[in-house]
């Protein structure tokens, strides 16, 4: 804009001084053919063209014109930076809303993803929770439900937190099962479903079975006499035989025949009798 307006000047000095010069020459032959015509008869009156009061009009006239010119020029070139400033305030005006629009924009953009986001992540975490839930509820499953492995009466009581007298070892002892009369050969029967884990003689309790179950429950059948009707590994029944009554615990040998029983929960003893079905 700046060079446009420094062009458009020296273009206009140039056409002002041009003039001038051109207005001079005019003034000058128009002078002297004034001297030439009415040289003779005027001389000495009030309307002596002389040439020195042509002289003096002429650079005035040329003068009066210059000013003219400057006068026009100036005020030309004060419209043009008075446009150039109001095209700038304008850009400025125009810039100015356009980067508020735009930071606005922007913030409002940033302000929706942001609660986007905070969405999609609040719903995964209750999406996450609620299968989290589901699975336990899935995972959840009831306690077995158990029955007498033997036809017969307690002997003798489950007692981890008291003692009970011992016919064997003649003192007081704690027994965590229960024992239940039984002859001899009697078949002992898996209390509920499960898997054979173990099959194992016992220093104290003889040849025993493990057998566990769902929810970290476990069985323990001591004191038989045979367990040749299951294998380790293998899945049962409720019911189903695994065994017979014997008389191999030494912990209980002064005993009568009977089955020594114990249930587990997460390894350790429970009372037989609050899982056994009545």
């Amino acid at each position: 804009m700046r060079r446009e307006n420094r062009s458009n000047h020296q273009e206009k000095s140039k056409a002002i001084w041009y003039g001038a010069f051109v207005i001079v020459g005019i003034t000058a032959i128009i002078v002297i053919a004034l001297l030439v015509v009415y040289g003779g008869n005027h001389k000495g009156t009030k309307e002596d063209f002389s040439a020195a009061k042509l002289t003096e009009l002429v650079p005035n006239q040329v003068d009066n014109e210059a000013d003219n010119q400057t006068a026009q020029t100036s005020s030309s070139l004060g419209k043009n930076v008075i446009q150039a400033n109001e095209m700038k305030n304008e850009i400025n005006e125009n810039t100015s809303f356009h980067i508020s629009s735009n930071t606005s924009s922007n913030q409002q953009v940033n302000t929706t993803t942001t609660n986007a986001k905070e969405n999609t992540v609040k719903t995964k975490e209750k999406t996450k929770k609620s299968e989290n839930k589901t699975e336990k509820q899935e995972n959840k499953t009831e306690d077995p439900v158990f029955t007498k492995p033997v036809d017969g009466e307690e002997m003798r009581e489950y007692a981890q937190d008291k003692l009970v007298y011992s016919e064997t070892l003649k003192e007081w002892m704690t027994h965590p099962g229960i024992d239940l009369k039984a002859e001899k050969t009697s078949v002992v029967k898996a209390a509920a479903d499960g898997k054979v884990i173990a099959i194992k003689n016992d220093p104290r309790y003889g040849l025993t079975v493990v057998i566990e179950h769902q929810n970290q429950f476990k069985t323990v059948y001591a004191n038989l006499l045979t367990a040749e009707f299951v294998t380790e590994g293998e899945e049962v029944k409720s019911g189903q035989t695994i065994g017979t009554v014997g008389n191999t615990a030494i912990f209980e040998i002064a005993d009568e025949a009977h089955l020594h029983f114990e249930i587990l929960k997460n390894d350790e003893n429970v009372d037989p009798n609050i899982y056994i079905a009545q």
